[in-house]
């Protein structure tokens, strides 16, 4: 007799088996031998109830196929890459401080934690959602070139191009500024007080976590042979190990001067003072008045919808635009309908990434020196001109300008990012980063932080959106994010360079297209063209075997990453929903980091702490 149903093939037969009469039974993909008095019918009968149990518990219990599950809380939570960064925020949050204050909090430690990818030597771009309002503030933070360095400059000293991790890739610094900025608007606790967290682990030690010993080894030993990173960073010659306690007595000093003076303990004093000694003994151009004249921009966040989701991001000099763009391309296609696992899906996406980026690769620079037409690469009406260049049967290798590709191909970030929601909704996404794993490499002495290299995105060919100028900002690739629909709003980023726009694009899809939560959607397998021509992608070892065949066959050169690969960058999400008066928060595998909620204050002290209102806040 043979039943099979649900999956499950149950046949029951009676044999011989050395000389003996015994009931052969085959059920799912095991088989079993039953000796003894007994009916093939009974057998048969027993084993399909026990199919209909199994087929029953596995239809009813709960499956998923991501590792974690979200953070739920009523209060604030704060998502980093970092664990400690992020409980750093939430103590923050504890006290009475904002989604602000959390989030500098949590920014400054990761200084300290992870120095490879962040700092006060680098940049800063923020996105702040005012849940009383309903409105989005965002703040550009990226820091500009010398005044006095040019193209004809760089080749009066015989340079044609930009050397790699030089003083001339050194751009002003905007992070501490950045901090500033959002403290001045939205802050709750004294700036001082925001920051001693990090100051205590710069002091004190930090044991090193697992990702951050290999990208501390593998970036870091390399830059050895200056003497100033190593006396910062490679204690005993050697990069830290995991678990290893790490001190930094010289960035606990820079940060307790940004806390005692704000603004003018970065850009007056004796860190000024110590990156113009830096940049004058590289033969640099760094001038005392471009610290001095840097502020940072409060701008307008830009924005698509995406099947009912309205999705923003930051307008140049980033390159936030070239997400929407995508998403307005991929909008054109059924995507929901294929699934995610798909070699229709992914094909799209990445013939989207490409049409995108070149438009990306081709406009954008500096809006206060280049003119930038945002809405029409954003439009849809160029989206859907766009999507009708993608070909379904097979993949192109020539969409993006040749005569640019080079000039970006090597722009590489090394960033972090993160997210706060407090107890009220209000939301913070913020993304801070050196560029290069340790940026340009060059630590002014007594500091105890590495100077970006963002300057590295400028050309020295005249002409484009992209030459080199004098208090020029460079095209930035790191760009904070938020969605909203209805009751939900969500504070996301995923970093990595050139792989943050299709990081977000993918990211929106999961959860507008495929139904995921937000660390489900982090979770997910994920693809990432860094490069700006011919058809080689990296995708994760997530999706089927099948799919990976039909995409070659399409002819995408794969480069096939372990799954939860660094290469597809480092995201983190919060979540407010106000139907249900709950805030989420997630965070990437991909990093040692998880989402700390905020533990519920039990004194009336400290609830009317929490109550204060902040300063006054931007119309």
């Amino acid at each position: 007799m043979e039943w099979s149903g649900a999956g499950w093939l149950l046949a029951v037969t009676a044999k011989t088996l050395c000389g003996r009469d015994v009931i052969r039974v085959v059920f799912g993909n095991r088989i079993y031998l039953i000796r003894g008095i007994v009916s093939v019918r009974t057998v048969l009968i027993a084993f399909l109830l026990l199919a209909f149990r199994s087929w029953v518990f596995s239809a009813t219990v709960p499956q998923r196929n991501y590792a974690n599950s979200m953070t739920a809380n009523r209060y604030g939570v704060v998502a980093t890459s970092q664990a400690l960064a992020s409980k750093v925020g939430a103590s923050i949050l504890e006290r009475g401080g904002s989604a602000v204050d959390a989030a500098i909090a949590a920014n400054a430690a990761l200084g300290v934690i992870e120095p490879m990818m962040n700092g006060m030597g680098g940049d800063l771009n923020a996105i702040v959602y005012d849940a009383k309002t309903k409105k989005l503030y965002g703040l550009n933070s990226s820091g500009w070139s010398p005044e006095a360095m040019s193209i004809a400059a760089l080749k009066a000293k015989g340079l044609s191009k930009l050397p790699a991790r030089s003083i001339y890739t050194v751009t002003v610094p905007g992070a501490v500024a950045g901090w500033v900025a959002l403290h001045q608007r939205y802050g709750k606790l004294p700036l001082a007080e925001d920051l001693q967290p990090a100051i205590a682990l710069a002091k004190e030690g930090v044991p090193i976590p697992e990702t951050d010993a290999a990208n501390w080894k593998e970036y870091g030993e390399p830059l050895s042979a200056d003497p100033d990173f190593a006396s910062t960073f490679l204690p005993d010659g050697k990069a830290p190990i995991t678990g290893q306690i790490f001190r930094n007595p010289d960035l606990a000093s820079s940060l307790s001067m940004v806390a005692q003076h704000g603004r003018a303990g970065f850009y007056d004093g004796p860190i000024a003072a110590a990156i113009l000694k830096l940049s004058k003994s590289k033969d640099g151009f760094m001038a005392k008045a471009d610290l001095d004249d840097f502020e940072p921009q409060w701008v307008s966040p830009i924005s698509t919808t995406y099947h009912g989701w309205t999705v923003y991001e930051m307008p140049p000099n980033t390159q936030g635009l070239a997400a929407l763009s995508m998403l307005n391309i991929m909008e054109q296609f059924p995507l929901a309908l294929w699934g995610h696992d798909s070699a229709k899906t992914l094909h799209v996406e990445i013939e989207a990434k490409k049409l995108a980026y070149a438009d990306l690769l081709q406009y954008v620079g500096d809006p206060r020196t280049n003119y930038v037409p945002i809405q029409q690469l954003i439009s849809t009406s160029l989206a859907t001109r766009r999507a009708k260049l993608i070909q379904m049967d097979r993949a192109q290798c020539t969409v993006l300008p040749s005569s640019l590709k080079d000039r970006l191909a090597g722009l590489k970030s090394d960033t972090t990012y993160l997210a706060v929601v407090d107890q009220d909704g209000n939301e913070v996404s913020l993304i801070q980063s050196n560029l290069d794993a340790f940026g340009s490499g060059l630590v002014a002495p007594g500091t105890g932080f590495v100077l970006q290299d963002r300057g590295a995105g400028f050309t020295m060919q005249r002409g484009l959106p992209d030459s080199l100028a004098p208090h020029k900002r460079p095209l930035t690739t790191i760009i904070p994010a938020f969605m909203e629909k209805g009751n939900v709003t969500i504070a996301f980023g995923i970093m990595g360079g050139f792989n943050q726009a299709q990081a977000h694009a993918q990211f929106v899809s999961d959860i507008a297209d495929f139904g995921m939560n937000i660390q489900a959607a982090l979770d997910a397998p994920r693809f990432d063209k860094m490069t700006f021509g011919g058809c080689d992608v990296n995708i994760e070892d997530g999706f089927s075997r099948s799919v990976l065949a039909a995409l070659t066959a399409k002819g995408h050169h794969l480069i096939v990453n372990e799954r939860y690969s660094q290469v597809m960058g480092r995201g983190n999400a919060v979540m407010h929903d106000s139907g249900l008066g709950v805030n989420f928060g997630a965070s990437d595998p991909r990093a040692d980091g998880i989402a700390v909620p905020e533990v519920p204050l039990t004194t009336g002290m400290d609830q009317a702490c929490r109550s204060s209102a902040p300063p006054d806040r931007p119309d």
